[in-house]
């Protein structure tokens, strides 16, 4: 049986598994898939060993840029993100990379939440690994500004100049965002935290922002409760989640899954 599975530590918690299972069901496909603990101290062996047998995985925290680094060949969008988020053996056997986040939130926000991104002002919050691994997509539907702010400035500034010609994109601190702005987009981790980014009122116009965070669960995380009080439409990551998947899925079969019911079971589930 085809191989797959997810690399991640810890990895117990993951979604993805269940994810490709019922996009293997849905379009007719026999593989497996399954959860891959690999060892803090030894990424690259774990996944060699893998890849004697396997044929394709993802790949979560904390092993993104050390998959970069592990793959023999990169797409575009991985080589921008500068981490891979999807592996691929070829049929020589080298291991392609890619990096799938990008087009899943894309995705999410315009088939999922029908928002157009295109001469819209967008604001990331965050200059790490999440907020690199979208910006390509993000830019390429063509927004009127993207403004990346963090804590650290210099952070956000390094980020929007290594894109700076893919389009209109700036870096800007907390304390200096001057809004509104059509979408915000939550990257920072602090929503693991119950934290919140120092955010002003004044950055959602009430009614037409929609806030967006990458992080999920049961509940509304603290971004998006902050952002529903201020009169912002909210939407968590768990489609983009669902949507990246499918474009990991769509990569190794050469089959589109329909993402729509997949992500309405999982939602059901969370809520429950």
């Amino acid at each position: 049986m085809d191989r797959y599975g997810v690399f991640g530590n810890p990895i117990g918690h993951s979604k993805s598994p269940q994810i490709h299972r019922l996009f293997a069901e849905q379009t007719g496909q026999t593989l497996s898939y399954e959860p891959l603990l690999a060892p803090l101290d030894d990424f690259p062996g774990y996944a060699r060993t893998f890849f004697e047998q396997g044929l394709g995985a993802n790949v979560t925290v904390p092993f993104k840029e050390q998959a970069f680094r592990l793959a023999d060949q990169l797409s575009e969008r991985a080589q921008r993100a500068g981490a891979v988020n999807t592996l691929k053996k070829l049929e020589d056997g080298r291991l392609l990379g890619d990096n799938t986040d990008g087009i899943g939130l894309v995705r999410d926000l315009r088939d999922n939440a029908g928002v157009t991104l295109q001469g819209k002002r967008i604001l990331l919050l965050g200059a790490g690994g999440a907020v690199r691994g979208v910006l390509e997509p993000l830019l390429a539907q063509r927004p009127v500004a993207l403004v990346i702010s963090n804590r650290t400035l210099a952070k956000a500034e390094q980020l929007a100049g290594e894109f700076t010609e893919l389009g209109p994109v700036s870096a800007s601190a907390f304390e200096q965002l001057r809004g509104p702005f059509d979408v915000i987009i939550n990257g920072t981790s602090a929503s693991l935290g119950g934290e919140l980014p120092p955010l002003s009122d004044d950055l959602i116009e009430p009614g037409v922002t929609l806030c967006y965070d990458m992080m999920y669960g049961a509940k509304p995380t603290p971004f998006c409760q902050w952002a529903a009080g201020r009169g912002a439409a909210t939407r968590d990551g768990l489609g983009m989640l669902v949507e990246q998947a499918a474009a990991a899925f769509e990569l190794w079969r050469g089959v589109r899954p329909d993402s729509g019911p997949v992500l309405t079971q999982l939602r059901s589930q969370l809520s429950a």
